[in-house]
C-alpha cells in the first residue's frame, strides 16, 4: 500500500493510488462529492443539471463518490454495487450540451475551492474531469 509521501517524493497524479489518496481516499472525495452538490443546489448556472437529477440526491452522491474511487485509481465502489459504466451510455438519456457539461465542471470547480487538497491537484483534477464531462454530452 502507498503511503502518502512529501512533494516531490511521491508518485504523479494518475500513476497508481496517487491521485486517490491525494484526494483523501473514500472519505475525502465523499467530502468532495458532497460540495459538489451543494453546489449544484445553489449555483443558477447549475440550475439545468439539477433539473436532470432526482430531487433526493443520496444515490446520486453515492454513485459519483464510487465512481471517482475507482476513476482516480483507488477500490473499484462503484462497481461493487452498481455494476460496470459506460460515462455516455449512463448519460445518453439526458439533454447534455456544451451549457450543461460547463455548468457540471463549474460544480466541481466551487466543490474543489473548499477541499484540503494540493493546489496542483485541484487543477489536475479539473482538467481531467474534463473528459469523462465531455464524454457526456448527447449533443
Amino acid at each position: 500500500m502507498m503511503s502518502i509521501k512529501e512533494p516531490g517524493e511521491s508518485k504523479p497524479y494518475g500513476t497508481d493510488d496517487a491521485s486517490f489518496q491525494a484526494a483523501g481516499g473514500v472519505e475525502g472525495i465523499r467530502k468532495l462529492v458532497d460540495a459538489f452538490y451543494d453546489a449544484m443546489e445553489v449555483l443558477p448556472e447549475a440550475k439545468t443539471i439539477r433539473e436532470m437529477h432526482p430531487d433526493d440526491l443520496t444515490e446520486s452522491r453515492d454513485k459519483l463518490a464510487r465512481f471517482l474511487c475507482g476513476w482516480l485509481g483507488g477500490p473499484k465502489l462503484y462497481r461493487e454495487k452498481y455494476g460496470s459504466i459506460a460515462i455516455p451510455r449512463a448519460h445518453n438519456h439526458l439533454d447534455i450540451g456544451v451549457d450543461e457539461r460547463d455548468a457540471w465542471l463549474l460544480c466541481m470547480e466551487k466543490a474543489l475551492e473548499d477541499q484540503p487538497f494540493a493546489d496542483d491537484f485541484k487543477t489536475y483534477l479539473l482538467e481531467q474531469l474534463f473528459v469523462p464531462a465531455e464524454r457526456s454530452r448527447t449533443r
